[in-house]
């Protein structure tokens, strides 16, 4: 639930910042009566994310037990890829976010009339579709041979809600938080859960007899971590992690958290060092004037 919950708080907020700055710049720059566009715009991409989720959800329930997995596997790999760019474009974009984003309204408003509602679907759409799509692939993978994923579920919603209490926070100069900490603590461990995601997803690939090596377990403590104990069913929800993981399981996980968690703790630290004086050119000795 943690994970879900984290899930939901952080690319809910991403949302919700987008959208208290396109709210925030109208209303300064006295152009009140453009801010129905944008919430039409809101609307439609909250929409279009619902029904995206619905479809992810109860899509395959009709297809065969191989299909499912084949589909459901694929499906994670391809929102580990997702959230992954999201994570580099948000350690990149958080400090240039704002000017974009204004940029963009003043483009569209003196466009044409729906220019506007159409900023305001992309900008939130595309974190909509992202979220759907990360949330689905994390709920599968936590609830696998755990039963209901309500919990997970309803971690998110919290996390959406949170999300939303924020935004309007922050609109209104109530709260200030650092969002550069924010997005970098979130980052690295949404890092952590991708990893458990692809395990998962690569794992539903050797189901569907796609990936070999199935029965090919590179340990299984799961009589020291029973899936049904405490602890078992907290690491599964929060990490992802299965007592019983096969080589192949393993090996993604490594060669997708290492290196990228090394990339993403690089970059933050070359963004956190001051900018460098620029060098002061120095008269040659003899110089004549």
């Amino acid at each position: 639930m943690l994970a879900n919950y984290l899930i939901g708080l952080r690319e809910g907020l991403e949302a919700a910042l987008v959208v208290s700055i396109l709210v925030a710049y109208l209303v300064k720059s006295d152009r009140r009566h453009l801010l129905p566009r944008i919430w039409l715009g809101v609307g439609i991409a909250v929409g279009v994310s619902l029904l995206f989720g619905a479809v992810l959800t109860f899509g395959p329930k009709g297809l065969t037990f191989e299909a499912q997995e084949a589909i459901g596997g694929a499906l994670s790999i391809v929102a580990v890829g997702f959230v992954t760019w999201m994570i580099f474009w948000m350690a990149n974009a958080a400090r240039t976010m704002s000017g974009e984003l204004k940029a963009q309204v003043d483009r569209a408003a003196d466009a044409k009339p729906w220019s506007l509602m159409v900023v305001a679907m992309l900008a939130v759409g595309r974190e909509g579709l992202e979220t759907a799509l990360f949330m689905w692939a994390a709920t599968q993978a936590s609830t696998r041979g755990a039963g209901s994923s309500a919990v997970p579920l309803l971690g998110a919603l919290l996390g959406l809600l949170t999300a939303v209490l924020l935004g309007y926070l922050f609109y209104s100069g109530a709260v200030r938080i650092n969002l550069t900490k924010f997005f970098t603590w979130t980052g690295a461990f949404l890092i952590i859960v991708a990893g458990g995601v692809l395990a998962y997803g690569i794992h539903d690939l050797q189901e569907a007899g796609i990936l070999p090596g199935l029965g090919n377990l590179a340990f299984d403590v799961s009589h020291v971590i029973p899936p049904t104990s405490v602890l078992g069913t907290l690491l599964k929800g929060i990490f992802n992690f299965s007592p019983a993981t096969t080589w192949l399981e393993a090996t993604a996980w490594v060669l997708y958290v290492v290196p990228t968690m090394t990339l993403f703790l690089r970059r933050i630290r070359r963004r956190s060092q001051p900018a460098k004086p620029a060098p002061v050119a120095v008269p040659a000795s003899g110089t004549t004037r």
